[in-house]
């Protein structure tokens, strides 16, 4: 029997994060949700309306991101009874890996999973913290693709709607619990 959806006060939720003027440059306002994660409640709440959503999707492994993703990506995995895989840095993972490079604002970056991390036609959800532009999560994408993944959804605790990261991903379920316009 399917699990019900949990009810999640958003704007609560939204109250236990903590908002950081001019970090990390001048005039970026940042979002900072370790204040959500440190509250029992706010935390579990979370979790719980994130694997709400992907109950039903048949998911085999959840991916997170580094670092963040990393914190929710196994409670996320230990909730839908599937396997928890993570997406690194370079030179972070021992065995032979799979490589992405992409353009950020002022240069670029790269991440790696391991290359036998999925197997092709597995059921993939991939979380992070954080939708903004969208640029690391569009590299995560490509990784499972090309390990013959298949993408399930894409969750995030936050998503900055002002900067239209979701914009780029068409076709592809995107849950995202807190939303901020501006």
């Amino acid at each position: 029997m399917p699990e019900s959806k949990p009810s999640v006060n958003v704007e609560a939720l939204k109250e236990l994060v903590r908002t950081v003027p001019d970090f990390p440059k001048p005039g970026i306002l940042f979002y900072d949700i370790t204040t959500l994660l440190k509250d029992p409640t706010g935390f579990a709440q979370m979790i719980d309306a994130l694997a709400a959503h992907y109950i039903a999707e048949d998911v085999d492994l959840v991916l997170g991101i580094e670092a963040r993703g990393f914190i929710f990506g196994p409670a996320l995995a230990y909730r839908l009874n599937a396997g928890f895989v993570p997406v690194r840095k370079p030179r972070k993972l021992p065995a032979p890996v799979a490589r992405v490079t992409y353009d950020l604002e002022y240069g670029s970056d790269t991440l790696e999973i391991h290359k036998d991390a999925i197997q092709p036609g597995q059921r993939v959800v991939l979380v992070d913290d954080l939708l903004a532009t969208g640029g690391t999560m569009e590299a995560t994408v490509k990784l499972v693709k090309d390990l013959g993944g298949e993408i399930a959804g894409l969750g995030f605790a936050v998503e900055l709607d002002f900067l239209k990261g979701r914009e780029r991903f068409s076709g592809l379920d995107i849950f995202s619990l807190l939303h901020y316009n501006e």
